[in-house]
């Protein structure tokens, strides 16, 4: 073989058919081609437990975008040959688009049977397809944990945030990368509540602070800190990580002050989780009188209603778009909301999203309410002692003096401890009342009482056991806060393991 020989090796991330292995094969005059190679990966993993197809925008109508279905189809495929999984199918029967997912699905399984002949287990994989016209109410609630917050008020593109918008941001903090997977504290904290975050962080730094010589103990200025890194390599290591989330936490506790995104949240949950119409009413027309509230937070709340109280014979979605028009925000926006009604609305539903079911029975083994207390706020407030006091930049930390300030963390904590009455111990968290509607299909999937007749299977056979390996597929997008879901899921029900996929990963903008 020359030196000047060249050989191709050519890996594709999905199966490539056999018309297409020819095709190759005819193009290839030179013989230059080693070798070709399928690798399963034609899909983001997002954490453990959640995968992406970043496809935004699948629909046409109340029908697929033909290729859209197409790259759905594909990459669903995909998934399944990286596990080495070939499921049972079952599919949401209220949505034409779950079926025909379903069906190609079971369409590439019965064509590529030698791929997906794999050891057989006492009881099969289980797909579930669902649509995300039977809860729509998910993807527009503020979130209040780690993850899911960040990709709400930030955005989380392929595990990097766009930190460029920050007020007196550092260069090196423009874009960030939050990933489990190489960042210790962001994996120990991603389904954390806000309130614990900041603790965290601080717990964080006296760590290693514990590790000094006991007569540097104290940092109580910016100098004994810049002393501290610069003497300290394993602690230089780590700053980056401390930075990071610094800044990340500021800002997420600016945009909430701003934004007035605890008053908003409460209205929010009460629209979500609780059947009184002449309550929820007054109270959305008392927050649609800030004027401080932007487009967005606005058009959201009346959204909720519209979904909540469609068919309620005092329903008043007019005089609230009324209001909307009233308070100068843009048709652009205004739109959204019957457009919101026509997509997910009771005619669409297959499921009752709102029926009075004991929501606090189902959640109670999975959720860990929102908790703040005076040592977190005593807590915090000397961590910005250390991060944010006097005039000096610290280049090392990446953080500017006045960012404190800025960012608004006090006025946040001030703001969140007088709500603490509300979040008392063995009080329900009005601002995390909800759960997703996914919590009780999933739940009823491994009790073995999910309705055949709602979600059926594609062919004849049928489980006759209760299902043990669950994957989950949401046409039109997943939430993170279903992700945490499914990882408490996971968590709390032994022998069961659930992944969690839809065609992109949800926040309000998108």
């Amino acid at each position: 073989m020359g030196c000047t020989d060249v050989f191709y090796f050519s890996d594709f991330s999905n199966v490539i058919s056999k018309s297409d292995v020819k095709s190759l094969a005819e193009a290839d005059e030179q013989e230059v081609v080693a070798e070709v190679q399928e690798f399963y990966g034609d899909y983001i993993a997002v954490n453990p437990h959640v995968f992406s197809l970043n496809i935004v925008g699948c629909y046409q109508g109340r029908n697929w975008d033909p290729f859209q279905l197409s790259r759905t189809t594909q990459g669903l495929t995909a998934l399944l040959l990286s596990l080495k999984k070939c499921p049972m199918i079952r599919y949401q029967l209220s949505s034409d688009m779950a079926k025909r997912l379903a069906e190609g699905v079971k369409q590439v399984i019965t064509k590529e049977y030698e791929l997906f002949d794999f050891r057989r287990t006492e009881v099969p994989p289980l797909l579930l397809i669902l649509d995300r016209s039977d809860d729509a109410i998910t993807p527009l609630l503020n979130q209040w944990t780690y993850q899911a917050m960040v990709h709400e008020l930030l955005g989380i593109n392929n595990n990097r945030i766009d930190l460029s918008r920050v007020p007196g941001i550092s260069k090196d903090l423009k874009e960030v990368v939050l990933s489990a997977e190489n960042d210790e504290f962001y994996a120990n904290n991603m389904y954390m509540n806000f309130g614990e975050i900041g603790t965290n962080i601080k717990n964080l730094m006296e760590d290693f602070q514990r590790k000094k010589p006991k007569e540097q103990q104290k940092l109580e200025s910016i100098s004994d800190m810049k002393a501290f890194v610069e003497n300290y390599p394993q602690f230089k290591k780590m700053s980056g990580t401390v930075s990071k989330h610094v800044t990340v936490v500021g800002e997420l506790s600016r945009l909430v002050s701003e934004r007035h995104l605890m008053e908003v949240s409460e209205v929010e949950q009460e629209l979500a989780c609780q059947n009184d119409h002449s309550n929820a009413l007054q109270n959305v027309k008392r927050v649609l009188q800030n004027q401080r509230l932007s487009e967005l937070d606005a058009t959201r709340l009346v959204m909720l209603y519209a979904l909540h109280y469609e068919r309620h014979s005092s329903n008043a979605l007019q005089s609230l778009l009324a209001d909307l028009r009233n308070r100068g925000v843009s048709e652009k926006y205004r739109r959204l909301v019957p457009s919101v009604v026509e997509f997910g609305g009771k005619r669409v539903r297959g499921s009752d999203l709102f029926s009075p079911k004991d929501a606090v029975a189902i959640t109670k083994q999975f959720f860990k309410g929102l908790k703040v207390s005076d040592l977190w706020l005593e807590d915090v407030d000397k961590l910005s002692i250390c991060a944010y006091q006097g005039s000096y930049r610290t280049e090392s930390l990446g953080i500017t003096s006045g960012m404190y300030q800025q960012q608004g963390i006090s006025p946040f904590l001030k703001l969140m401890h007088r709500k603490q009455e509300k979040w008392a111990s063995g009080v329900e968290n009005v601002y995390t009342q909800h759960q997703p509607f996914l919590l009780d299909t999933l739940d009823q999937l491994i009790k073995g009482k999910l309705r055949d007749n709602m979600y059926p299977y594609v062919g004849p056979s049928t489980l006759r056991d209760r299902p043990q390996d669950i994957i989950v597929f949401i046409v039109g997008g997943a939430t993170y806060e279903e992700a945490q879901t499914v990882y408490n899921l996971n968590r709390t029900t032994p022998g069961v393991r659930i992944v969690l996929g839809g065609t992109t990963i949800h926040n309000t903008k998108r």
